[in-house]
């Protein structure tokens, strides 16, 4: 049986071409995905700014909860999302530890000078040491009015000793240029000010961001034994001034996860269904081997060497176009503000080598399950004339193509009780993959009953119509072997972008339905331009209103901040419960969704930890139904502002806006930000997407060469190329209105649960997208079959007819 695979794969390399460029596509997909998995487990981030000091001293950037389960203590932890900040005291701590022999201290806040690309940070030149930064021209910033700029940032605004700039920060000034520095970052611009000034912007009396440390670390370690210090060297340093760094390492991880695994899944479900195909052309082949006495267990590890021979060959290759595809990845996502700028990819042996083993047991998992029912053919059945064509599924598969279903109706139900993005992201995908399984299990039966439909109308149809119908009618599996990867790809696709385009329209419109005020100003206005803003004439109220996240447990929550003043000028969060009149800073009011999460009402104390670590018990004192446009909590501005690292934010007005200031509507920034997320699952599905369109151009231009002796018999019956090329069109588009009807039933079975859940409403479903999706899916396909028919029409009819299958 050895033997009999390789010769099999020398004199049938059309036929598995498909097999070996899906299997191709799969080991690269996964390839990509575990480098992703493994960036997350083992990457680092190299520090820049703190690059100089061998020791850095930073707050704790997680938070920590010891939950008891059976009897034993476990302790986990989450990231914070904004900078933890120390007393200046452990500083002094720091300073006078035994063998140090300087402490440097710093705080950070925003500062940017025009449009800068990428991050713009403000500093007090007393920590430009950490670095170094060393000047270039001029003098260090000694009065209130004073900045230093980097090389890069004085380059790119035309600035020099003594030009006068615009800088933009928690508050905006204009300052006087007395200094350039020799060195710049790569990814961040540093602007220095004075030691006083930079205080004064941070708004942090009495803390420091960082503590720079040159000394042995043992002993900086005992100095800040007892509290929240951490102490970091090496590149470890990077996660103290990338804060971003850490989310991002465990964001990897479960993207990774998540999209290898569901890599995978559609690998096992597109390479099923095409060596299902390449089986099916071989099945008289394989009854003559039954006739010259080859067992059905021959037969089957005949097909499964194949498939080993087709993947060991796919999968390294596969492997290697997957490690080019990963750092496509991590550029789209660097461009998304997903990753930070310099977490690089760890690049080892491993996520290849468990691409090209995955992809060789996928490919022979798929086939041993699609050759399973030919390896049993009657030996008897070598004989026929026609090729086989069984009448019905098999009890095994129905089974399995039932319990795929209920699986499927199971999870989405599940899905439709789930009201965190979180979790109901991945069971959104896997449920439309469930169900996609279930009609490829089912698909034969499907595709009968679907063409007894269509079959009237085509045989209506001139050009081939009533041949149409006959060959979709004498080959259910043919058909099902088409039409599954098409509703792969229509109802994955459909259900990525609609998913996000629900979520989306829900956020924008709860946005515009809430904000009552007449003009929205921002993003990034600081509180002194509020308060300005405030005694313009004509203006009745302002509300000034930042976000971030909190941690209610280790779970994240949305929340915002705002001024309580004339709130019901500005904004209506549509109050369910209790009243807003009493928010302030030891109160907070929460969405409906998050409500019912905590089980928590107006009166109950609700703990919580702010974005920088602080922990606050506030009492609810009202229940909000407006949560996805404006965040699962509220709490006072003061509270919000004062511990995050950018305390500006917008400002909802109403009344008359004064001249020059620029408006923006509250629609644009919820779809601002809900874009911005949804970019990031875009670029990652459509991978798989991209993956799932391949599998039909490939299962159809399989599936129409090995109609080459057919279209020639036809031809010699007196058919035109004309006239073939009108009947496979019909074919083709009867099989993609087929997968169209199925992929957007799925689609909207798995959307209307998701909406249920996340928006308590109806999917958005734009109709001319999807429309679109529809039309790509179908030029594909009749490009799939168009190209291979002309090649195969292009032979001479009677040496087709009599070549080897």
């Amino acid at each position: 049986m050895p033997a009999i695979a390789l010769a099999t794969l020398r004199h049938r390399r059309a036929g598995f071409a498909g097999a070996f460029a899906a299997l191709l596509c799969a080991a690269a997909l996964v390839c990509a995905c575990g480098v992703l998995l493994d960036t997350g487990l083992r990457g680092s981030v190299e520090p820049e700014r703190y690059a100089g000091a061998p020791v850095i001293v930073a707050g704790d950037q997680f938070v920590h909860r010891t939950e008891v389960k059976k009897g034993k203590e476990k302790r986990k932890s989450k990231a914070i999302a904004e900078r933890a900040w120390l007393p200046a005291a452990v500083a002094d701590r720091v300073a006078a530890a035994p063998g140090v022999r300087r402490a440097v201290a710093e705080v950070v806040f925003p500062a940017e000078i025009g449009d800068p690309d990428g991050a713009s940070w403000g500093h007090g030149w007393e920590s430009a040491a950490l670095t170094p930064f060393t000047l270039r021209d001029g003098r260090p910033p000694a009065a209130p009015g004073e900045i230093v700029v980097d090389a890069r940032t004085a380059r790119a605004n035309g600035l020099r000793v003594g030009s006068d700039v615009r800088v933009a920060s928690t508050a905006d000034g204009t300052y006087r240029v007395v200094g350039v520095t020799a060195e710049s970052l790569d990814h961040q611009a540093a602007l220095f000010f004075s030691a006083e000034q930079a205080r004064r912007l941070a708004g942090r009396d009495g803390r420091v961001a960082a503590i720079g440390a040159w000394g042995p670390e043992r002993a900086v370690r005992d100095a800040v034994r007892g509290t929240s210090a951490t102490v970091r060297t090496g590149t470890d340093r990077g996660r103290a001034e990338f804060l971003g760094a850490e989310e991002a390492r465990i964001d990897l991880i479960s993207m990774g996860g998540a999209l290898g695994g569901t890599s995978l899944l559609v690998a096992v479900l597109v390479v099923s269904g095409t060596f299902a195909l390449s089986v099916r052309q071989r099945e008289r082949e394989i009854a003559l081997l039954r006739a010259v006495a080859a067992t059905p267990r021959q037969v089957r590890r005949m097909i499964g060497r194949e498939a080993l021979l087709v993947g060991l060959a796919a999968a390294p290759l596969g492997a290697a176009c997957g490690l080019p595809l990963a750092f496509w990845l991590r550029d789209r996502f660097r461009g998304l503000g997903a990753l930070p700028p310099n977490l690089d990819l760890v690049v080892g042996p491993v996520p290849p080598l468990a691409a090209v083993l995955a992809t060789a047991a996928a490919a022979v998992a798929a086939a041993r399950v699609a050759g399973r029912r030919t390896a049993r053919v009657r030996p008897v059945e070598a004989l026929g004339d026609a090729a086989l064509r069984p009448a019905r599924l098999g009890a095994p598969r129905v089974a399995a193509g039932l319990a795929a279903a209920a699986g499927g109706a199971v999870l989405t139900l599940v899905l439709a009780n789930l009201d965190t993005e979180a979790a109901s992201s991945p069971v959104t995908v896997l449920t439309a993959l469930v169900w996609t399984v279930a009609v490829a299990l089912l698909g034969p039966a499907l595709a009968r009953a679907a063409v007894a439909v269509l079959a009237v109308p085509l045989r209506r149809l001139p050009g081939g119509g009533h041949l149409a119908a006959a060959n979709l009618a004498m080959d259910a599996r043919r058909v099902a072997s088409v039409v599954t990867p098409l509703t792969l790809m229509i109802g994955l696709t459909a259900t990525i972008l609609f998913a996000q385009t629900t979520l989306g329209h829900a956020a924008t419109r709860q946005a515009e339905r809430g904000t009552v005020a007449d003009h929205v100003v921002g993003p990034r206005v600081p509180h002194a331009a509020a308060e300005e803003l405030r005694a313009a004439p004509g203006v009745t109220a302002v509300t000034e209103v930042v976000r971030g996240t909190v941690r209610v447990g280790l779970e994240n929550y949305a929340v915002q901040g705002v001024t309580p003043e004339g709130l019901r000028h500005t904004l209506d969060l549509d109050v369910r419960a209790g009243s807003l009149d009493a928010l302030g800073p030891s109160t907070v009011a929460v969405s409906t969704t998050a409500a019912d999460r905590l089980g928590v009402g107006p009166g109950d104390r609700l703990p919580l930890t702010l974005g920088d670590g602080t922990p606050i018990e506030p009492t609810v004192v009202a229940v909000y139904g407006r949560g996805l446009g404006f965040g699962d909590l509220t709490l006072a501005h003061e509270v919000v502002a004062a511990h995050v690292d950018d305390p500006r934010g917008t400002l909802l007005v109403a009344g008359a806006l004064p001249d020059g200031v620029p408006a923006a509507g509250a629609g644009a920034l919820a779809e601002a930000r809900a874009a911005a997320n949804a970019q990031v699952n875009y670029v990652a599905m459509a991978l798989i997407i991209a993956f799932t369109a391949i599998a039909v151009v490939n299962t159809l231009a399989m599936a129409t060469a090995d109609r080459a002796r057919e279209l020639a018999a036809l031809r010699l019956a007196g058919a035109t190329r004309r006239q073939l090329l009108r009947m496979l069109g019909w074919e083709t588009g009867s099989m993609v209105l087929v997968a169209g009807v199925l992929g957007t039933a799925i689609a909207f079975a798995v959307l209307t649960a998701f909406a249920r859940g996340m928006t308590g409403g109806a999917p958005h479903v734009p109709p001319g997208v999807h429309l679109a999706v529809l039309a790509l899916g179908g030029a594909a396909a009749l490009a799939a079959t168009a190209l291979p028919a002309r090649l195969v029409m292009a032979v001479r009819p009677a040496a087709a007819v009599g070549a080897r299958e």
